[in-house]
């Protein structure tokens, strides 16, 4: 059994780093070995994207740190409030919170209004308010944001002053002249492996940071984007997979600002940043993406270097991550919309903050059997849009 588990694990060893599937005919690993390359030449190795996981790590560290010395100092200059609702202790509705449900029906509703004497509207605000205790604040939320719009800003520029020296930035079939014998350059390398321990660093952290109702899209985003360096960098296609990275970062940093903007209660400053943010997305992921990046992976490639089957695998995965800019455009547009319209940028849609609103009174209202105590409508909570982006 023990000899059999052996033989199937290096058939499957032997599968997946097969020469045929990682580069066109007639190329193997020897030829991108130290050995085979010219004088002082370096190529991509696969070993080299284990060096993002320590790094990883060190981000994450990097980022504790930058929240509580940086971060935190500056929310307090624009007064960001750090509180949070604590709910009265209740030893009946905790335990139904942590056992049963965190979200009551009608019938248990009305069973544990019975039992403790209270108004059906108090047990629901009581249960709200229990859900929001465990998110973070909007001083944590604040933290948060400027954490990535440092990091965005700052590996942006460094890209973008990379790649502004580099000739596949002006003419995209440099990125495919003489592949994959193209030698790698250190600040290439560099900005490849930040960018994917970065990555590493979101996918992780983002069981931890704030949960949207994009969770899982955003989990697949991180899966193809890390999909995608990895993949690109072990077949040496490194060069078409920096503008990729560097066009993505254009937009990213500027949704961060309009968070802090919004956090620091800057409305109007948030409303442009937004607008602003919307457009460079729409333009760069809608418009740029697809006539530069994938023109030149799908059909420039195919005309100077012909499909293989990691090829297929790498336009698969831009192809996919294309599918979730056309996802992200349709809820930026919605905001920006009503944002344009009622003057001020609404609740982020992907947000699950909840809100202390009157329409959860109002359903509860008309659910059969559950009616509130008070005749006067005293209990009555008051609505409001929580801003939670």
């Amino acid at each position: 059994m023990a000899a059999a588990m052996a033989a199937a694990g290096a058939a499957l060893w032997g599968w997946l780093w097969n020469e045929r599937f990682w580069f066109p005919a007639n190329v193997t690993w020897a030829d991108l070995e130290p050995e085979g390359a010219g004088d002082g030449e370096v190529y991509p190795r696969a070993a080299h994207v284990l060096g993002a996981f320590p790094l990883a790590v060190g981000l994450f560290a990097l980022r504790q740190v930058f929240e509580r010395f940086i971060a935190k100092p500056c929310a307090i200059h624009f007064c960001v409030q750090d509180k949070s609702h604590r709910v009265q202790p209740n030893a009946i509705l905790e335990k139904v919170f942590t056992s049963i449900t965190k979200c009551p029906d009608a019938r248990r509703l009305e069973g544990l209004s019975k039992q403790l004497d209270w108004d059906v509207r108090k047990i629901q605000r009581w249960f709200r308010h229990r859900r929001n205790q465990d998110k973070p604040s909007v001083f944590t939320k604040f933290c948060e944001s400027m954490w990535r719009f440092t990091f965005y800003l700052l590996i942006f520029s460094y890209g973008l002053r990379f790649l502004w020296s580099s000739p596949w930035f002006w003419d995209t079939r440099q990125c495919w002249y003489n592949y994959p014998f193209q030698p790698l350059i250190s600040g290439l390398y560099y900005y490849y492996i930040i960018e994917l321990a970065f990555y590493w660093s979101l996918m992780f952290s983002q069981f931890t940071d704030i949960k949207r109702k994009d969770f899982l899209i955003m989990f697949v985003h991180h899966l193809a984007t890390i999909g995608l360096i990895t993949f690109s960098y072990i077949n040496n296609m490194v060069r078409v997979g920096s503008l990729v990275i560097c066009l993505h970062d254009a937009a990213d940093f500027w949704l961060e600002a309009a968070k802090l903007a919004n956090y620091a209660k800057y409305q109007r400053f948030c409303d442009s940043t937004f607008i602003l943010f919307s457009a460079i997305f729409i333009f760069t992921r809608l418009g740029i993406y697809p006539i530069w990046i994938l023109n030149t992976t799908l059909f420039e490639s195919w005309e100077l270097i012909g499909p293989y089957p990691s090829w297929w695998l790498f336009n698969g995965l831009l192809v996919l991550l294309q599918i979730l800019h056309v996802i992200w455009s349709y809820f930026i547009i919605r905001i920006a919309y009503k944002a344009l319209a009622r003057g001020k940028v609404a609740k982020d849609d992907r947000s699950d903050v909840e809100s202390s609103s009157d329409e959860e009174d109002a359903t509860s209202n008309s659910r059969k059997g559950i009616h509130s105590t008070s005749s006067n409508g005293a209990n009555r909570i008051n609505g409001h849009i929580s801003s939670s982006q």
